[in-house]
């Protein structure tokens, strides 16, 4: 098959995939967005490699609250996403990650050309917006839910086949009527890309991460994260008797919020910016400890991508996220900690994590266990089996 796979954020899950398929014999060209920030993949061919790479949109960072400019920016991007289409002669296409309006003129554009495309649902984001419309959005947002809403419907009819992260995701599409159509596949993390190494490695050292207890947070910080738990956690392990430093590896906004609120604190901080991939493990390893954080508003339509990575690395987690989401129940089954993502909750994490900085056994345990059921359940070849035999089904 002649497959684009299309993940607007660039994650590394994505991508692994379309290097599978392609590793398969299908001529796979894989697109992403360079100027969206968040943790990005593998995104360059290897030498001997037949996979593609075909960024669309702007390589220069995008400016997520400048909302018109996002709009017509989106927009642009679902003709861009057609134009590849035709370019590659796509027999199917799948996209992931893709925004409102770009998914709304790509649908268009597909039907009116009649070529099939899978919808790889990540986020119901009506549901995401409407919760945050009137907290951390204006209320005329609550328009914008509702418009959304509909859009989202509507594209999700025209796709031919819709891969749903989560079961959670399926009640949404009873009530929009294309159930019949979904089929449920949790995300994972590449096993053989994020592995285990030694806490005093070489980005550890360079970052003078090698000898205070180290909470790791790495990942984007918006809507669905209040990002002053992480400072606020790091201080109640140093209330608890443990010496304790707060890593965050991020790029946005949430960068002053996490400053300001160290300040207010007197919490030990390091900021840093997005790092290569190819340093991800480093990164992750230099933690004792990796931090989830996910609203719980939010826990309805996210499954945030950066827990499978912590379970990679092999190190205890820590999520402060609803107890319902998919993520937190692969948290629990591997023995880490998970709380209401509220700032009652942070005792009662201040004083696990203040008991693991005394216990190095305890944390190397608790990160084997993460590090196996990693290796278990996100076997790569039974997970491509599942997506080629849906595109296969497809395209025919």
């Amino acid at each position: 098959m002649k497959i684009l796979v299309h993940d607007y954020s660039g994650h590394p899950f994505q991508v692994e995939l379309s290097r599978e398929l392609a590793r398969r014999g299908h001529d796979v060209t894989h697109s992403f967005c360079p100027g969206w920030l968040s943790g990005k993949g593998h995104l360059e061919a290897e030498p001997g490699e037949t996979l593609v790479f075909d960024p669309v949109g702007p390589t220069s960072p995008i400016e997520k609250d400048r909302f018109l400019k996002r709009l017509l920016l989106e927009l642009w991007v679902g003709v861009a996403l057609l134009r590849q289409v035709r370019r590659t002669r796509a027999d199917v296409a799948m996209l992931s990650n893709a925004q409102i309006p770009s998914l709304v003129v790509f649908a268009l554009g597909m039907m009116l050309m009649r070529r099939p495309w899978v919808l790889w649902h990540q986020d119901v984001y009506a549901v995401a917006i409407r919760s945050f419309a009137g907290a951390k959005l204006g209320r005329g947002f609550r328009i914008v839910a509702s418009v959304f809403d509909v859009a989202e419907r509507w594209v999700s009819h025209r796709a031919a086949a819709v891969v749903a992260i989560a079961d959670s995701l399926v009640g949404v599409h009873e009530e929009w009527g294309t159930a019949g159509k979904v089929t449920v596949i949790p995300n994972w993390a590449p096993v053989d890309e994020i592995v285990p190494v030694e806490r005093k490695n070489d980005w550890a050292v360079e970052h003078h991460l090698t000898d205070t207890f180290t909470l790791l947070y790495s990942g984007t910080l918006g809507l669905k994260h209040n990002p002053a738990l992480l400072v606020q956690l790091a201080r109640g392990v140093r209330d608890a008797g443990a010496d304790c430093r707060l890593v965050v590896v991020n790029t946005g906004p949430a960068t002053e919020v996490l400053r300001a609120e160290a300040a207010r604190l007197d919490v030990e901080i390091t900021l840093l910016p997005f790092q290569p991939y190819e340093r991800l493990s480093e990164v992750l390893g230099s933690g004792d400890v990796l931090v989830v954080l996910l609203e719980q508003d939010a826990g309805a339509f996210s499954v945030p991508s950066k827990t499978l990575s912590y379970l990679c690395a092999g190190r205890p987690v820590l999520g402060l996220m609803p107890e319902e989401n998919l993520a937190a129940t692969l948290v629990e089954r591997v023995g880490g900690m998970v709380l209401p993502p509220q700032t009652a909750s942070v005792p009662v994490a201040a004083d696990w994590l203040a008991r693991l900085a005394h216990d190095p056994i305890g944390r190397d345990d608790l990160g084997t266990t993460a590090r196996r059921l990693a290796e278990r359940e996100f076997a790569l070849p039974q997970i491509a089996d599942r997506f080629e035999a849906i595109l296969a089904g497809v395209a025919r």
